[in-house]
């Protein structure tokens, strides 16, 4: 039996534009040893587990006459070596040459008559390293029926697990016809969406997206002007930042909140030595409007829901320690007023979920007006303990987000054994100064740790009646032990 495309994932279809692809990604840096992760190896791999993740050997189907959504078929001629691909950077293999290949891969729209993912191992990286990328559309990523692919190859321990040996057959096509009568079934159970779905597909799937996802009033707020929202092109550059969860942790005792406001503090400062840089004036009263999804817990223990956060991180704030407890104050004021957004089941991920999360803090930015934030950030905690690809000792992963219509950066940020790893993604042309971004980001950090040392621990006493927000997504909960 097919599956139909919900309205909030083919609308993440129909709004996809050449400049703005809708897929996320992951960059995971792996150690070298012998035996260990090859190609080949690879493809076994994940012919192995994918059948945990059944949509990924699924491609999309059109209805005709567009009747209604998509629907989700069986590959008959899936082919794991399509998905699984090699690549090699030119010696001396440097991070920045990784990068620039990240940055062209993720500017190239996935191939639609096709399941809607991608691997790549790069081998080659300086210090007996290799990569692996992973890229997915937002459309296969909804938290219930799939996760993503980087999260299924990883185990706790250098011997893989066992996996059962299984058979795969894929389920017969529909026939034209048999869409056309499953679709008018499933017109005639919801007549309101008849006459809509009748109309123009696109106009229809956008209509179901706002329907389905409520009337947002961030949506309503006029656009910022800063050097985030312009439009953007079709081309990426890619930056990493490594930090040390400890020393989020130092100022989080100082300063009170959690460790996501820290990080969110770490990202208004370099926001602010950034703008700086490029010689903007930064009045006292300046801030960037940025979305921050959260998660929290739902009163059905299997699933989780996410929260569309909007702050406005106050980059002209010239205290550090102030800049925190004002992001702590929004962030337990949003906790009992921001809406919730309908992307359950984080309870029912398991393993390496990181990946999933993020895609759906994607998600989530997604559905909002473009015009109603400049920035996205979102940050996941991950497991504090060593993990292993085949055998290959995962060193660090960097998550991947996609950019808004009017987003020249996105910054998402996990954190894993005893380190807090960011992922960078900007568009070419908007920001060819993200190294300059980066360099701050540990600049912000290194002022927060400084002044926080100089200065009595001061805690921020939050009001009566707001509490916070628990956040798996945000992570909140996790980095805070």
């Amino acid at each position: 039996m097919t599956e139909r495309l919900s309205a909030i994932d083919a609308a993440f279809l129909h709004l996809e534009r050449p400049t703005t692809p809708l897929h996320v990604g992951s960059v995971a840096l792996l150690q070298e040893s012998p035996g260990a992760l090859d190609h080949e190896r690879l493809v076994r791999l994940i012919e192995d587990r994918i059948a945990f993740i059944p949509r990924y050997r699924q491609r999309l189907r059109e209805v005709p006459g567009g009747l209604a959504h998509p629907v989700w078929v069986d590959d008959a001629k899936f082919d794991v070596t399509y998905h699984v691909r090699r690549s090699a950077l030119p010696a001396p293999g440097s991070l920045e040459s990784l990068y620039d290949l990240v940055a062209r891969i993720m500017s190239r729209p996935l191939d639609r008559r096709r399941p809607l993912w991608e691997v790549y191992l790069v081998e080659g990286v300086e210090g007996r390293r290799f990569a692996l990328f992973t890229k997915t559309h937002q459309a296969v990523i909804n938290g219930l029926s799939a996760v993503d692919i980087a999260e299924v190859i990883l185990d706790e321990t250098a011997t893989p697990t066992p996996q059962p040996t299984t058979t795969w057959q894929p389920a017969p096509e529909p026939s034209n016809a048999e869409l056309i009568v499953g679709a008018l079934g499933d017109n005639l159970q919801r007549p309101r969406e008849l006459a809509a779905k009748m109309g123009d597909s696109l106009a229809a799937s956008k209509r179901a997206f706002v329907s389905a996802l409520g009337a947002f009033r961030d949506a309503a707020r006029p656009t910022e002007h800063n050097p985030l929202a312009v439009a953007v092109g079709a081309q990426r550059r890619f930056a990493t930042v490594d930090l040390r969860l400890e020393d989020l942790k130092v100022v989080r005792k100082r300063t009170g909140g959690s460790v996501t406001d820290v990080a969110l503090g770490v990202v208004t400062g370099a926001l602010r030595s950034w703008l700086f840089s490029r010689g903007i004036p930064v009045t006292a009263d300046m801030t960037v409007r940025t979305l921050v999804p959260v998660s929290v817990a739902s009163e059905d223990p299997r699933s989780s829901r996410v929260n569309a956060v909007i702050l406005e991180l106050p980059v002209g704030e010239p205290d550090p320690v102030i800049r925190v407890q004002r992001i702590a104050f929004d962030m337990g004021r949003h906790g009992a007023e921001s809406h919730v957004i309908g992307a359950r089941a984080m309870a029912e991920l398991v393993g390496f979920a990181p990946a999933t999360l993020h895609a759906l803090g994607a998600r989530v930015g997604a559905s909002l007006a473009a015009r109603s934030y400049s920035l996205i950030v979102t940050n996941v905690p991950g497991p504090q303990v060593p993990l292993y690809a085949g055998g290959a000792r995962l060193l660090a992963t960097y998550p991947v987000l996609p950019l808004g219509e009017r987003q020249a950066l996105s910054i998402a940020m996990t954190s894993y054994a005893g380190g807090v790893f960011i992922g960078l993604n900007a568009d070419r042309d908007a920001m060819p100064d993200l190294d300059v971004f980066a360099g701050a980001v540990h600049e912000a950090v290194s002022e927060l740790l400084d002044t926080t040392r100089a200065r009595k621990p001061r805690r921020l006493k939050v009001a009566p009646g707001q509490s916070r927000t628990k956040s798996a997504a945000s992570g909140s909960g996790d980095h805070d032990g």
